[in-house]
């Protein structure tokens, strides 16, 4: 009997999960949207491989990690700066690469962000659950994060991949410029709070992960020292814990927390490529 087609994992890295364009719609039952961290990054990868833009494909974090494919098929990588071989071959980050069945791929560490994403022509074909295949690292919905000999089943493909030559990916930062907007607890810290946030720069913490970003830098202090019930937190939410240091919520986020909110970043989507000490303005309106 023929085995389905399938992604078999030989070595899985540091941290390397399906993800798709996410679960929207369940926050009001505790649930936080997932997804890849970088959508665009996913949908200009599901692209070059013919799927449509919602196909789950692999969120690879940092370390890279080796794959075999069992059917001969089309990849492709976007995101970070990272060495991808087919077999013997190189293949280039933004473009389709064909591949034979048995191929072993191989992509490495990233040299520059954090972050690739690759997509296998049909998708990986993993079991959806409320609607997406994508792993929510903090609620545990959605398939375990890859291990070492996990088999993952692939999709029919669904069309020819795109006729490209070359795509631009862009490349990650050493400065981040984010623009913020108001948060529900703004009353809730002094003036200086606002002039450090928005007069000096923070550094990704080595803690960050999908769930949020870090930072260090100025502490942020209250105006009200009380305790705040738990209530809605959304994605970009900057909240601000017992230590004043504030936090970016991210794809994995809760969908309540007790800590209140200084404000709310309007677009994420460049912490996914952010390492350990990049530096992270603030900038808002006119206070």
């Amino acid at each position: 009997m023929t085995r389905p087609a399938a992604v078999e994992v030989l070595r899985a890295g540091a941290l390397t999960t399906v993800q798709d364009l996410g679960r929207p719609g369940w926050a009001h039952l505790g649930v936080p949207r997932s997804g890849a961290l970088d959508p665009a990054a996913l949908r200009l990868a599901n692209r070059l491989v013919g799927n449509p833009e919602h196909a789950a494909g692999l969120e690879v974090t940092l370390s890279g990690c080796t794959l075999r494919l069992t059917r001969a098929t089309t990849v492709a990588v976007t995101g970070a700066e990272v060495t991808v071989r087919a077999g013997d071959r190189p293949g280039d980050t933004g473009r389709p690469l064909t591949v034979p069945a048995g191929t072993v791929l191989r992509i490495g560490p990233a040299r520059r962000g954090v972050r690739s994403w690759l997509a296998v022509a049909g998708g990986i074909d993993v079991s959806p659950v409320l609607g997406s295949r994508a792993t929510d690292t903090l609620s545990g919905l959605g398939p375990a994060p890859l291990r070492d000999g996990d088999r993952l089943p692939l999709g029919e493909p669904h069309g020819p991949p795109a006729p490209v030559d070359l795509t631009v990916c862009s490349a990650a930062e050493s400065e981040l410029h984010l623009m913020v907007g108001p948060g529900p607890r703004e009353d809730w810290f002094t003036p200086t709070a606002f002039d450090r946030l928005f007069g000096t720069s923070y550094t990704v913490s080595p803690v960050s992960n999908r769930v949020g970003a870090r930072l260090a830098g100025a502490t942020l202090p209250r105006a009200v020292a009380g305790e705040l019930p738990s209530e809605g937190i959304v994605l970009g939410a900057v909240q601000v814990p017992a230590n004043g240091q504030p936090l970016i919520f991210l794809a994995d986020h809760p969908t309540t927390g007790g800590y209140p909110v200084i404000g709310v970043v309007t677009d994420v989507t460049p912490l996914a490529q952010a390492r350990p000490g990049t530096t992270v303005r603030f900038h808002g309106p006119q206070r």
